[in-house]
């Protein structure tokens, strides 16, 4: 198929788009550096491998601040989250003016998902399947943040999930490593461009590194403890993937692996990072994560800031362990000055290929923000991708898409909110810039329906839950009593002809230290959703997530449910788009939807037991399955409807069998058979049948997003080589087995066509 060119839609100039490979010429730039290390002090060593709290600096004002007087004296080699070109040029003027060695700062910030122009959440954007879209969204947010002063993005998250109770699901791209390999590449692409010392591209920052979406309960921060099989072939791929597509810098993670903290893990930096994976960029610890590593039992400050230095961690972050204990080490022999040197040399290198020492202002230029920051054609692009990200979860009867006529009414706690859009960790966004979805919709139905509003209900009974996930501005608590609430609700839904009830959670009930043990609507809500159904008119769901939550009760309730996670700072508009049928949904759900918290962890594509029992089928003794659940999750991984209806053929194989230089291509043809235009995301599936090791039941292989006219064909083809069926076996060595595959084709992982082919 013809992919949508890149970036269709934005009005850039060809000056801003990052064309042509450069890489700098590395004798120059070890020239450079060894001049400049045979120069610089131990101290000056070590103040380029720390990273402090910035603290906001209030412009006029960066000369007096408690970090300028360390900046002069070289023992501060980068800063973030601070916002603002002019903040940002104060503090480099400091250190490249008034330092003894002039060496320029890092600015990083998280730049997670869009910067003023905020894209939906990284979880909704995997959604989309659209690798376009994603490098698309990291270079807006690129262009937006280098124009404010930033060079350096702690994104992207790659992290793997299989536990929705896990907060920052919302960060990260699912549960599927091939899927999260690609998108890992399209990000590292879309922030970095093909030329880092241009001014319009950032420094990627990989996390975090590793493990860290394999939390024990899904409680953040808690234990890792896996094998390394596992590790290889599920959780290892989106790293190896973005250290391979050249990203900058790497980020530990807080946990442990293999027993050891992230970040004191040599096997994990160097072993696999560097040795295995040939990675040469710089590693940065997150947010005091080296001075947790004592609360983990593994030392004093001065003995666990050694540790990490010799695992191949560079750069401390907040913790000042390696400023404040490292000089100590090096005199009592537990550090060597070799292992100082050779992470100073990588932040330097990262500051010579983003070209700041060439021009430390080179990401500071005053004219730029109010021509690149949150400009039409960068929210046209927010607003056309968000549509993408929408997951149609359950459309009986048609009800989608609604009439733009009659009355409409508006309901729920999540429908007025504007500073909810954009979704969590979303730290430069600027609020009062954006629709709520109220404000969208009476706008996009203006002149042609009426639009009534009523919040119904609080998002839940108990207050203070409520406040823990309602940080950063975000509070929309009502100190009304429920029963007026709902009462006002249910006079506004008695006068309309269909209710659009806007529910779930608010957008910090996700993401860092968000972790939700109960994943089921919360009481008020549901208490909200029964008096709508009882009044007898037609309800719409509009879910709000930033993780797979527990809907069972409301796909037996309601006929229609659009899962619209948090869509940015165009969501309002990019819902009412949908919702009104001038964009056809498309989305798929990248992460399974269990029936309850009991099926956690549940996963496509998990191994067979010795004792399974048949997809669909409930309840068999001595069979691997529940008393009272089955094992089927409510909505399986792939999983999205249209407005239009599609048909598949049966799978054409090149050939019943390849060898392991050969390939073959199966094919399939795509019908759009329904009403409108839509997009349909073809997926494909791969299962060995005999392994070395027992071997999932089936495997994520290839993808294609497809547009298709009404009545339109498309065939769509995916070679099959030897990469797609290599994988980890128990003495760790990737490699394809000879012997009989099943190779399948459908709109999702559960209703897809089955053939066999053989490897020979």
């Amino acid at each position: 198929m013809k992919h949508r060119k890149l970036w269709a839609g934005l009005a850039l100039s060809l000056s801003l788009l990052p064309t042509m490979a450069q890489q700098p010429d590395q004798t120059k730039m070890n020239r450079f550096i060894n001049d400049l290390m045979s120069r610089m002090t131990l101290k000056e060593k070590l103040g380029q491998l720390n990273l402090p709290v910035t603290g906001d600096i209030v412009t006029g004002q960066a000369k007096s601040s408690d970090v300028a007087a360390k900046i002069r004296k070289g023992e501060v080699g980068g800063l973030f989250n601070l916002k603002g070109v002019d903040k940002i040029r104060e503090v480099q003027k400091v250190a490249v003016e008034q330092s003894r060695l002039k060496i320029p700062l890092l600015f990083g910030m998280d730049v997670i998902h869009g910067y003023e122009t905020v894209f939906p959440i990284p979880l909704a954007l995997s959604c989309s399947w659209d690798m376009n879209a994603v490098e698309s969204s990291a270079r807006v947010a690129a262009i937006e943040a280098s124009a404010d002063g930033i060079s350096w993005t702690f994104s992207p998250m790659v992290d793997i999930c299989r536990d929705p109770r896990w907060g920052r699901m919302s960060e990260g791209n699912g549960e599927d490593p091939f899927l999260g390999s690609a998108i890992a590449r399209a990000m590292i692409h879309g922030y970095q461009g093909d030329d880092l010392s241009l001014n319009n591209t950032v420094m990627a920052c990989v996390k975090h590194f590793a493990l860290y979406g394999g939390a024990e309960a899904g409680r953040d921060y808690n234990t890792v403890d896996m094998s390394r099989w596992r590790m290889f072939n599920y959780y290892f791929p989106p790293y190896e993937a973005a250290a391979k597509a050249g990203a900058g810098s790497f980020m530990t993670s807080f946990n442990v692996v293999d027993g050891i903290p992230a970040t004191g893990n040599r096997w994990l930096l160097t072993d696999v990072l560097r040795k295995q994976w040939g990675w040469d960029g710089f590693v940065v610890t997150d947010y005091t994560a080296i001075s947790e590593m004592i609360a983990h039992g593994m030392g004093n400050l001065q003995q666990v800031s050694a540790l990490a230095l010799n695992a191949g961690t560079d750069m401390d972050m907040v913790a000042d362990g390696f400023i404040g204990t490292l000089e100590k080490s090096l005199n009592e022999g537990k550090v060597t000055m070799e292992s100082i040197d050779r992470a100073c040399r990588r932040i330097l290198e990262a500051k010579y290929k983003l070209g700041l020492f060439a021009d430390p202002y080179r990401y500071i230029d005053k004219k730029r923000p109010a021509k690149e920051i949150y400009t039409p054609a960068h929210r046209a692009e927010a607003r056309r991708i968000a549509a993408e990200t929408f997951v149609l979860l359950k459309n009986e009867g048609q009800i989608l898409p609604l009439k733009k006529q009659g009355k409409i009414a508006l309901i729920g706690p999540l429908a007025n909110t504007a500073a909810n859009m954009p979704g969590t960790w979303s730290v430069a966004a600027a609020f009062e810039k954006y629709k709520s979805l109220y404000q969208a919709m009476k706008e996009a139905l203006t002149g042609k329906a009426t639009v009534t509003y009523a919040k119904g209900s609080n998002v839940m009974d108990d207050a203070r839950i409520e406040a823990n996930g309602s940080m950063f501005g975000r509070d929309i608590r009502d100190n009304r009593p429920a029963e007026d609430m709902i009462r006002e609700a249910l006079a506004v839904a008695r006068d309309a002809d269909v209710i659009v009830a806007a529910i779930g959670e608010t957008s910090e009930m996700s993401g860092e230290s968000s972790s939700r043990t109960d994943l089921a609507l919360p009481d008020a809500q549901k208490r909200l959703l029964t008096a709508l159904k009882e009044t007898g008119k037609p309800v719409v769901l509009v879910n709000f997530s930033g993780r797979a939550t527990v809907m069972t009760w409301e796909n037996n309730n309601f006929p229609a449910i659009l899962n619209v996670w948090f869509g940015g700072s165009e969501a309002g508009d990019a819902i009412c788009d949908v919702l009104f049928g001038d964009r056809v949904p498309s989305g798929k759900l990248t992460v399974t939807m269990p029936k309850n918290v009991g099926q956690i962890p549940i996963y496509y594509n998990h191994l067979n037991t010795g004792r399974p029992l048949p997809e669909g089928a409930w309840f068999a003794k001595y069979r691997s399955n529940y008393l009272d659940v089955d094992n089927d999750p409510l909505f399986p991984f792939g999983h999205g409807l249209s407005y239009t209806t599609f048909k598949y053929s049966p799978i054409r194989l090149s050939a019943a069998t390849m060898t392991a230089d050969g390939t073959l291509t199966a094919t399939v043809d795509v019908t759009n058979t329904g009403r409108y235009d839509g997009d349909e995301i073809v997926q494909l599936y791969i299962r060995d049948l005999v392994g070395s090791v027992s071997r999932p039941v089936k495997e994520l292989k290839g993808f294609e997003r497809v547009h298709l006219k009404q009545g339109e064909t498309k065939s769509v083809s995916f070679t099959i080589d030897a990469e797609k069926l290599k994988f980890y076996n128990a003495d760790l060595q990737f490699a394809c087995e000879p012997g009989d595959f099943e190779l399948m084709i459908g709109p999702d992982s559960r209703n897809v066509q089955t053939v066999k082919f053989q490897l020979q």
